[in-house]
């Protein structure tokens, strides 16, 4: 069976990017958010309702194994495939239970950050209504804020995804990666993933990347949504949002007091979080 590995984690964390670099490796398939997550819940679910007691655990690991083999069908035998979903943070018990050795890298960013980059792309296309938000919460920027925060929405659901598996025992499968850090230090930060993965290492081009999804991007209304940059490199910025909302969302970033997570980390030095996080887009 094809080798499966996940990406998974924030939005607007970097998770587009270092699909975008993995897939320079000829070995890799990678690539924005892929429906094989709901494909995998949908059948857990089915197989758990009515009948559920005359399905073995056997049948039920083949099922959902015949679903990861026949997504990369495809694809040649020794292709590693990245699949991309932000809710397989809360899928990773499962996931384990069929492929034990699989790995998720998880990005993240200062929520603070997060919800400043949502906010830049709506500014960018005033006269484009974004589908993320209803009527009433595309109002304001604390509407919208607290819609994308709430635990069933873009921001809300796959923080609270991330911060169970990473207080959870089978944490030691993740690797969480610093969005900050990976655009101030790419050879680094990728170097240090490919040792996660136990993969041999690949020279990859961090001034030539190329990726866009833009029909996706437009069916959201979220113009640029998926582009990313031809360089990797970091930008500082001064945060868009108010004073209390950056307050609000800055001290929520779990992942840096790691001491209860058996979580694999790549984040830059304590003292250096402030500073970026403060002044990042």
């Amino acid at each position: 069976m094809t080798k499966f590995h996940f990406i998974s984690g924030l939005p607007r964390s970097g998770s587009t990017l270092v699909s975008a670099i993995l897939r320079q490796n000829p070995r890799f398939h990678a690539g924005i958010s892929s429906s094989l997550c709901p494909l995998f819940t949908a059948a857990m679910n089915v197989m758990a309702g009515e009948g559920h007691a005359l399905i073995s655990k056997e049948r039920r690991e083949n099922v959902l194994r015949g679903l990861f083999a026949s997504w990369a069908a495809d694809l040649p035998e020794s292709t590693i495939v990245f699949d991309t979903n932000r809710l397989w943070t809360a899928r990773l018990p499962a996931l384990l239970a069929i492929m034990p050795g699989a790995k998720v890298i998880c990005t993240v960013r200062s929520v603070a950050a997060i919800m400043d980059s949502i906010e830049r792309l709506i500014r960018a296309n005033p006269l484009l209504p974004s589908r993320l938000f209803n009527d009433d919460e595309r109002a304001n920027v604390y509407t919208r804020t607290d819609a994308l925060s709430q635990r069933n929405r873009l921001v809300g659901s796959s923080w609270t995804c991330l911060k169970e598996a990473f207080y959870g025992p089978d944490a030691s499968s993740l690797l969480v990666v610093d969005y900050d850090y990976l655009a101030q230090a790419p050879v680094k930060v990728i170097s240090l993933i490919y040792e996660f993965l136990g993969e041999a290492p690949f020279a990859h081009d961090f001034d030539n990347i190329v990726f866009d999804e833009p029909d996706f991007d437009e069916e959201l209304r979220m113009p640029g949504l998926h582009k990313v940059r031809a360089r990797v490199r970091f930008e500082p910025r001064v945060s868009l949002l108010p004073h209390d909302l950056f307050e609000r969302f800055n001290a929520q970033s779990f992942w840096s007091d790691a001491t209860p997570s058996q979580a694999n980390l790549i984040l830059p030095r304590p003292e250096a979080v402030k500073t970026t996080a403060a002044r990042t887009a």
